[in-house]
């Protein structure tokens, strides 16, 4: 697949995900760029906005199988991951496979399981296969995780562990929808709209597992030049000296960087990356990685604050491609 076909996909499946997620663009292409760079999505949100119909849609529009774990406080590792259980009729124990064996999977509410539930996704998102009784089983591809969390309530939650959120490539913040698009919600349940029918309600899947298997491998495509490069590191570097970080990004942004970005030029028709695509997605992959000291959380100061002072301070490449 070439850069051309890359973007036209891309827009399909855009196009396609917005008949049923109104408003809701940026959320659908952060997603998508991150799936295709073969990463992972944290999404933040309160309940109500579109979180899981999201999922739901591309499952559908993509062709892959989906999943939903609802995690609650006594969620069991083997709930996600699956385990042997004794058939009576054989005489021995069958591996029976947990609902993480799916291509897209929904992790709802992630936070409200311990941390011992939440780290049994970890092996999967990282090493895309999961280890059970000393025998190692592979995940389909492609596999990406969608989790959810909800940032009001915090009673009965527990926050995710620094190793797991780091295996997030983007964090997204959900907001409520404006006005007019609200409206524009209800008149589509007013004609009818059913979440639970997405294939009557005119959506159509316009890409499969192997397409989207095929647009990854088309981002090798993509130049990085050796000042974008450098640009992507002082960027990540410099959250590490940034005054109201206590604990900055790991070398892993910088390649998640990367690779975002390169989704991103191949998703504009571009075979080179620009300072411009690496800009619009260090929010997203750089807000879940720093810790911010507590005098600047008291002072009211965000991580997307510390990415917006450090990208106005990071020189910019005057020429890419």
């Amino acid at each position: 697949m070439n850069i051309q076909s890359y973007r036209e996909h891309f827009e399909r499946i855009h196009q396609e995900t917005s008949k049923v997620l109104l408003g809701q663009g940026d959320i659908i292409e952060h997603t998508l760029i991150a799936l295709l760079a073969g990463g992972h999505v944290l999404i933040e949100g309160v309940p109500g906005l579109g979180k899981t119909l999201l999922v739901r849609a591309l499952s559908h529009v993509l062709g892959v199988e989906h999943k939903r774990i609802q995690f609650t406080p006594d969620l069991m590792p083997s709930d996600v991951t699956g385990g042997n259980v004794f058939n009576q009729q054989e005489d021995a124990f069958v591996f029976v496979p947990g609902p993480v064996f799916t291509q897209l999977l929904l992790a709802d509410e992630i936070n409200r399981a311990p941390a011992k539930t939440q780290s049994a996704l970890l092996e999967a998102m990282q090493e895309l296969s999961v280890s059970a009784d000393g025998v190692t089983r592979s995940l389909p591809r492609p596999f990406v995780v969608i989790a959810t969390q909800n940032p009001i309530e915090s009673q009965g939650t527990y926050p995710l562990p620094e190793a797991q959120i780091d295996r997030f490539l983007m964090k997204v913040h959900v907001n409520h929808p404006q006005k007019a698009v609200e409206k524009s919600i209800l008149h589509a349940y007013s004609r009818g709209f059913d979440p639970n029918d997405l294939a009557g309600a005119g959506l159509e899947q316009v890409v499969s597992g192997q397409d989207i298997i095929a647009m990854r491998e088309a981002l090798a495509a993509v130049s990085v030049d050796d000042d974008i490069m450098t640009y992507i590191t002082d960027i990540v570097g410099q959250t590490r000296s940034h005054r109201s970080v206590y604990l900055g990004a790991s070398p892993r942004a910088s390649i998640g960087l990367l690779k975002a970005s390169r989704a991103l030029a191949a998703r504009n028709g571009r075979e080179f990356v620009v300072p411009d695509d690496v800009k619009s997605l260090a929010p997203a992959v750089l807000r879940h990685r720093m810790l911010l000291h507590p005098d600047a959380e008291i002072e009211g100061v965000t991580p997307d604050d510390c990415v917006h002072d450090i990208l106005l301070g990071v020189r910019v490449p005057h020429t890419a491609g």
